[in-house]
């Protein structure tokens, strides 16, 4: 355990977690509801424990009760497990009706941010100008053939065409990069934006970890980016 490297971030501890008491936390799938004290059990059950703090702990378990898979398995006659997976209790009324309050204001937020991800690339996107009508040649010639005046003005816009598609296909960014101020003032909870390739998608923080930040996407994904791509 001397030579183990210590554990950084939440995600790291729950992973841990759930190789030392697999009949209790999972990385995948429905999450059972979680013994009251659990936090209590785990450090008795590892007194010696280096590998992360009492408050990484906390902080772990906070991130793994508030994931929405963890919310779905609080239901009604749903039984709470302890380390070793045995049943120590049946979910009260009230813990079932506060997760589901909760995982309605996740899903609410989710949608809230995407219709305003929708409405702001909506209104980014330039407007194209309204072509105006061919004029009838006065020669009397063939409206199907263009005529000598016409076609110095078709190559300008065959040659402006390209431009117009790649102005109209890169976004117009409204944030800002992120400056030391702004990661040094960084907190839980805090809306950003998380840069990736050309674009930006909305996130909110879930914690500081010393290798970068945890941010949950508004797809409800948790994901670790380090600090130089965000934007606020």
């Amino acid at each position: 355990m001397e030579n183990q490297p210590k554990l950084n971030s939440s995600k790291e501890v729950i992973a841990y977690l759930a190789e030392k008491f697999p009949l209790c936390f999972t990385l995948e799938g429905e999450a059972r509801p979680l013994k009251i004290g659990i936090f209590q059990d785990v450090v008795t059950r590892l007194p010696e424990e280096t590998l992360f703090s009492k408050t990484q702990l906390r902080t772990a378990l906070r991130l793994y009760t508030s994931s929405w898979r963890y919310l779905h398995g609080l239901k009604s006659n749903a039984q709470r497990v302890d380390l070793d997976g045995a049943d120590c209790g049946m979910l009260e009324e009230q813990h079932v009706e506060h997760a589901r309050k909760q995982l309605e204001e996740a899903k609410a937020r989710v949608q809230a941010q995407r219709a305003a991800q929708r409405k702001e690339a909506g209104e980014s996107a330039p407007k194209r100008r309204p072509r105006p009508a061919a004029k009838k040649s006065a020669q009397g010639t063939n409206p199907t053939q263009p005529s000598s005046r016409t076609q110095p003005q078709a190559k300008a816009n065959a040659k402006s065409a390209p431009v117009r598609a790649e102005a109209q296909a890169k976004p117009v960014e409204k944030s800002r990069p992120a400056s030391a101020a702004d990661i040094a003032a960084l907190k839980a909870g805090q809306n950003v934006r998380v840069r990736a390739g050309q674009s930006a998608m909305d996130a909110t923080v879930l914690e500081i970890a010393k290798d970068g930040v945890r941010v949950q996407l508004a797809s409800g994904l948790a994901m670790l980016v380090r600090a130089e791509h965000l934007q606020f």
